[in-house]
């Protein structure tokens, strides 16, 4: 089968020739059992680059396409509610370089309007499931970013906390029109195609061509070929989609979690573990399908339309309305009925078939979802790792019925925009995400209607870590008037 000699595609790692040392011992961390050898073998010729010579993904530019991407066409106001304490966000403490903000930012139990955001216009917002930062986009196509910024990935030039949203400088002449959070990076893309980065790039994550700590100001990423669509950040490493419909991926490749059939792990000085890091944007150059006894065969023709990362795994959304996963296999959130780690897109069985297709993708944490053509949500992972997982895509009876609009997970809660409703669950401990507001209910295990949300309608949901922003419609005197009764929120700052 010809197909498989793709697997020769630019190798924009460093030193793979390290990594056989450590291969075998590695068994029990790993698995691409049935899958590495062939590949492995068709590998060698490609001389590795080495570090400092990396050739990025280039086209002629005559083959190269001119586009103009849309921004999103919704607006409305930014509502928050959940963590605000960025620092302390999935940490025990606030770290001590960080200590004079230690007091700054509560709980929000209920939705919030952001008292400097009265007169500015949303289009967009994003987080991240690993993401204590968010982003806006204004219906200008201007990006605004705050929150924690340890390494930068607020993208201001600095590593200063900041409390309310702020305009990125260094993008203020570009459209944007997509971004994404990773834990301590943040990529964005331009109405042209071009995608830009910053902050933390200890593993490479910001595709630039190098690992450095941190880069404090918005960067383009090291790539040169067909104009980019779509871009996605997992808590260390990043995906970009180009318009033909290439997947690439860049940063750590820890669990096989880039997706080129290797978990990148070799043994170091002193038999310490080290990675072999994606420095610029690779190819994914292989899907398959695995039967149940293990037989392994390729998948042709993938054409990916849409991306989404957790913290450790990937999916995609192909044109043929075909879902793959990928990456760290823990807790069952690849959907394939086991807990192996996928170094490879390996097809998802349940949305293979004529008329069971899915139509979006979403990831949180450590657990994924899909919304099928006919509608229905399907979950599978784990939100609560004290209950048992799902390990393979499972119908969410409480949504049965429900249109969902938008969805996002969190590290653990869920929030979603079904009809006229926005609809929250999610196990204790919660910071407020959930939304139902002050002395209510801070936990539930079932879906539950966000009350305080009533006749209010949601156009975009979205989650980080441990808080929640939503976009509200606001096209009618009465949208307004609903809105304006909901408390503002105005941070303290120091």
């Amino acid at each position: 089968m010809p197909r498989k000699k793709v697997t020769d595609v630019s190798g924009n790692g460093g030193v793979k020739k390290k990594r056989t040392s450590g291969k075998r011992k590695e068994r029990d961390f790993s698995s691409d059992d049935e899958f590495d050898f062939e590949q492995e073998n068709n590998k060698k010729p490609g001389k590795p680059a080495t570090k400092s010579g990396l050739q990025p993904i280039t086209v002629a530019e005559d083959v190269k396409e001119k586009i103009k991407l849309d921004c999103p066409k919704t607006k409305g106001q930014l509502l928050i509610f959940g963590a605000t304490n960025w620092d302390l966000i999935g940490r025990k403490e606030v770290p001590k370089q960080q200590a004079a903000f230690r007091n700054l930012g509560q709980n929000l139990w209920g939705p919030h309007r952001y008292g400097c955001l009265n007169d500015i216009q949303v289009s967009c917002v994003m987080a991240g499931p690993c993401a204590a930062h968010s982003l806006l986009l204004t219906t200008e196509g201007k990006l605004w970013s705050w929150g924690r910024n340890d390494k930068g990935q607020l993208g201001h030039g600095d590593t200063k906390r900041l409390e309310a949203p702020k305009l990125i400088e260094g993008l203020a002449d570009h459209v944007i029109v997509a971004a994404a959070c990773g834990r301590n990076h943040t990529l964005a893309l331009t109405e042209d195609g071009t995608a830009y980065s910053f902050g933390e790039n200890k593993l490479g994550q910001l595709g630039q061509g190098n690992q450095t700590d941190a880069v404090l100001s918005p960067a383009p990423i090291s790539y040169n070929g067909q104009p980019l669509v779509k871009v996605a950040c997992g808590a260390e490493f990043s995906m970009v989609v180009d318009c033909k419909g290439n997947l690439y991926s860049f940063g750590c490749p820890e669990y096989g979690q880039l997706g080129h059939n290797s978990d990148g792990k070799f043994i170091a000085r002193a038999q310490r573990i080290e990675f072999d890091c994606e420095l610029i944007a690779r190819r994914v150059a292989i899907f398959i399908e695995k039967s149940k006894d293990g037989q392994v065969t390729p998948v042709p023709n993938v054409v990916v339309r849409d991306v989404a990362c957790g913290a450790n795994h990937t999916l995609v959304l192909d044109s043929q309305k075909r879902v793959f996963s990928w990456g760290f296999g823990g807790y069952g959130r690849l959907g394939h009925t086991e807990q192996k780690d996928e170094m490879v897109p390996r097809l998802v069985k349940l949305f293979d078939f004529p008329g069971r297709g899915a139509s979006q993708i979403y990831t949180g944490y450590q657990c994924s979802f899909a919304v099928s053509e006919m509608g229905g949500l399907f979950f599978w992972g784990v939100t609560n790792t004290s209950r048992e997982s799902t390990m393979y895509p499972k119908a969410v009876q409480d949504l049965c019925g429900w249109k969902i609009r938008s969805l996002a997970c969190g590290k653990s809660s869920i929030l979603c925009a079904a009809d006229e409703s926005t609809i929250s669950w999610g196990p204790s401990p919660t910071f407020g995400e959930l939304g139902y507001g002050d002395n209510k209910p801070k936990s539930s295990t079932t879906a539950q209607e966000v009350k305080t949300l009533d006749g209010i309608y949601i156009e975009q949901v979205v989650m980080g870590y441990a808080h929640s922003m939503i976009i509200a419609r606001q096209d009618s005197e009465q949208e307004q008037e609903k809105l304006k009764k909901l408390p503002e929120y105005n941070p303290r700052t120091i």
